[in-house]
């Protein structure tokens, strides 16, 4: 996947989950691209990505470790 693939792909995830009435973490996006958990640095990369976009946006309601970190999409 391309770096806008991979940033598009995340931007749906998270919209999937927000319907769902559910929140994306690195933990959702690592099992919806099928990666293991040494992987968490790079989910947290696409994540990072998907911010700077401006396509979601971290979840102030939630805890702000970034451990823990929950996102929505910018519009919610």
């Amino acid at each position: 996947m391309s770096k806008s693939d991979r940033i598009r792909a995340c931007y749906q995830h998270c919209c999937l989950l927000y319907v769902s009435n559910q929140s994306m973490s690195n933990q959702t996006l690592r099992e919806r691209f099928r990666l293991s958990e040494s992987k968490v640095a790079t989910v947290s990369l696409i994540i990072g990505a998907t911010k700077e976009a401006g396509l979601i946006k971290a979840d102030e309601s939630e805890s702000t470790s970034t451990r823990y970190a929950r996102y929505l999409p910018f519009w919610a």
